[in-house]
């Protein structure tokens, strides 16, 4: 295994719940509610859906990969005329259905992981891929297969450090646990670049909200993913309800153009 993909692995890997706090869990801590990726039409524009929009011809097709709600595609509509999104929960699909149909676009849905999934996955002008790669512990296999993809361009949006590190506060709260500090967006580029992709990355500062959910909801979800049984969804209300609004976010965009030959 390369120095950047061990770097990655050991990294996502120090995000595991300790055993005996996930004993106690109700229910999954991992849980990716589809009202935190429904999408609010227009998409504000970004520098991630700018890098994409630049390498989609008019009426191109645009493949959405964790696409959720289809936030990282229907920015690009139009240029784009067709977009695919994959996802492994089929209400994600739906959600990412329901948005194509209100612009107007073509779409197709492709229910699988990533790359599991790519078999089953038509090729695209523009591959774009927000906010998954934390979710991967073999990236470099997974980046070649969005690679393999794409006609023109890549673009992955990410979170400069893991998208539950805001969280880090209420573990230490709750459970008196230090959480990870990485790994981080540069170590997602220099495992791109590890495996033969030409990317470049920017970064910048996200200060829009990236779901409009209820105080119930989102002391909902915390709770759950804090481990913490139904009795203490009051607590962390009430915490949340007392923290500071959280600041901008860091992100990056990380691209690279297909220069290789479809094998």
């Amino acid at each position: 295994m390369s120095d950047a993909a061990q770097r990655w692995r050991e990294g996502l890997a120090s995000w595991a719940i300790p055993d005996e706090i996930l004993r106690t869990a109700p229910e999954s801590p991992w849980i990716h509610p589809v009202e935190l990726f429904t999408v609010t039409l227009p998409v504000r524009d970004s520098p991630s859906h700018r890098r994409a929009r630049g390498a989609v011809p008019e009426g191109g097709t645009v493949l959405d990969v964790g696409s959720g709600g289809g936030r990282a595609a229907l920015a690009l509509v139009p240029p784009a005329g067709h977009v695919v999104g994959v996802d492994q929960q089929q209400e994600m699909l739906v959600a990412f259905a329901e948005g194509a149909e209100s612009l107007g676009v073509a779409h197709e849905e492709v229910l699988g992981d990533w790359p599991g999934a790519a078999p089953r996955t038509p090729g695209a002008d523009v591959v774009v891929c927000h906010h998954v790669a934390y979710n991967v512990a073999e990236l470099g296999a997974f980046l070649l297969a969005l690679d393999e993809h794409a006609r023109r361009r890549v673009v992955l949006e990410l979170p400069w450090t893991h998208p539950l590190s805001s969280m880090n506060p209420l573990w230490q709260h709750f459970w008196g646990l230090e959480r990870p500090t990485s790994p981080t967006a540069q170590d997602a580029l220099d495992l791109a670049r590890e495996v033969g992709l030409d990317a470049r990355m920017e970064v910048w500062e996200d200060d829009q909200p990236r779901a409009d959910v209820s105080p119930e909801q989102q002391a909902r979800f915390t709770r759950i993913r804090l481990c913490l049984p139904a009795d203490r969804e009051a607590e962390v209300a009430a915490y949340l309800a007392a923290a500071p609004p959280p600041g901008p976010r860091r992100v990056a965009t990380l691209w690279w153009d297909r220069t290789r030959a479809h094998g």
